[in-house]
């Protein structure tokens, strides 16, 4: 009886100390997709999707990963090289010496069969990470020939590598999931969004490579990975998504953080693949999913992890959404880590206490 009570206690100590580590967890900023930037002076600054942003994007800056600023919007669509009209997703902004660049989706005003999805990927650049950012060229990066969001951004030994998801939209898949969604009457067709790799000019000013397919949502059906299908088994959409990439290197492992399922649903959750090479092949974590929803925080996803200015401490940064909150998508900063194991570990979702 006083091993189970020591247990218990051992473990409400934990579940209130992984609780509280994050004291202001949602923290007050409606960002979706959040990507935060620590340019080196002292100073985080992060970016995402909305916040108030009016056809572009604004940013927030901290000295602590807790008490954030608003810095007002930083990229406006209508700059001198703007070619996008909408839909202004998941910005990223990276610094290469005394310049900083901004890589983001939009809607492509070039879209000539009327494409309900014309999403391409862009390049921004300014010389403070306050903006304002102009575009590189007045064109996307580059075009696949179908819809691609949510870029990443990896600098490897003098190599550039962006990392995208190819959408959903007319991608429809043949998996053991779409046949038993069809067979229920629910859904003629399943369609997938898919995780590419490939590897970038210098300058940035295109590819330097032919895209490599990296992740995709499973084709059997298998416990290990069935989270990645909710949004389909819930009956919430014809859809499995595999998005919202974020690649960094530990020890000899490239670890890329993935989500899945709606982002606008509840069962948005992250998970993790590692591969040796930073094009794969990538292998899925038996460990999946490593942040989702709980009693309290449901849309967790679309993350990017930020380390303390020491290097030693990671965060996982990510949007979720609460009761209090309503549905809006709101910042949430937890602490992860990388155990003895190589097995990576968000302690989240956290709320304030």
């Amino acid at each position: 009886m006083k091993i189970q009570k020591c247990l218990f206690l051992a473990f409400l100590f934990f579940y209130l100390g992984t609780s509280a580590q994050q004291s202001n967890n949602p923290l007050p900023v409606a960002f979706g997709d959040p990507y935060v930037l620590h340019d080196g002076s002292g100073t985080y600054y992060m970016y995402g999707t909305g916040g108030g942003a009016r056809q572009g994007f604004s940013a927030y800056s901290s000295k602590d990963l807790k008490s954030w600023k608003a810095e007002g919007q930083v990229y406006f669509h209508n700059n001198e090289n703007g070619w996008g009209n909408g839909a202004f997703w998941a910005p990223e902004v990276y610094k290469r010496g005394d310049k900083y660049y901004l890589f983001y989706s939009a809607q492509w005003k070039y879209n000539p069969t009327n494409e309900k999805e014309n999403f391409r990927i862009g390049v921004a650049v300014s010389d403070k990470p306050t903006g304002p950012f102009t575009d590189l060229n007045s064109k996307p990066l580059f075009d696949p020939g179908y819809p691609i969001i949510d870029a990443n951004v990896l600098f490897d030994r003098g190599r550039v590598f962006l990392y995208y998801s190819r959408c959903c939209y007319k991608h429809p898949v043949d998996s053991e999931i779409a046949a038993w969604a069809k067979q229920k009457g629910w859904y003629e067709e399943v369609e997938e969004s898919w995780v590419y790799g490939v590897e970038l000019k210098p300058d940035f000013s295109g590819t330097a490579g032919e895209p490599v397919l990296l992740l995709r949502p499973p084709v059997r059906n298998e416990k290990a990975t069935e989270w990645e299908s909710r949004s389909v088994t819930s009956r919430e959409a014809n859809r499995r998504w595999t998005e919202g990439s974020y690649i960094f290197k530990h020890k000899d492992l490239y670890y890329m953080m993935y989500s899945a399922n709606n982002f606008d649903g509840q069962n948005y959750a992250v998970g993790y693949a590692t591969a040796k090479t930073p094009l794969g092949p990538f292998k899925k974590s038996p460990y999946n999913p490593v942040l989702q929803k709980n009693a309290v925080v449901s849309g967790t996803g679309h993350n990017s992890v930020a380390w303390s200015a020491d290097g030693k401490t990671m965060y996982c940064v990510y949007h979720g959404r609460t009761p209090a909150t309503g549905h809006e998508r709101l910042v949430f900063i937890d602490k992860m880590h990388i155990d003895k194991n190589g097995r990576l570990v968000v302690e989240g979702p956290t709320v304030a206490r």
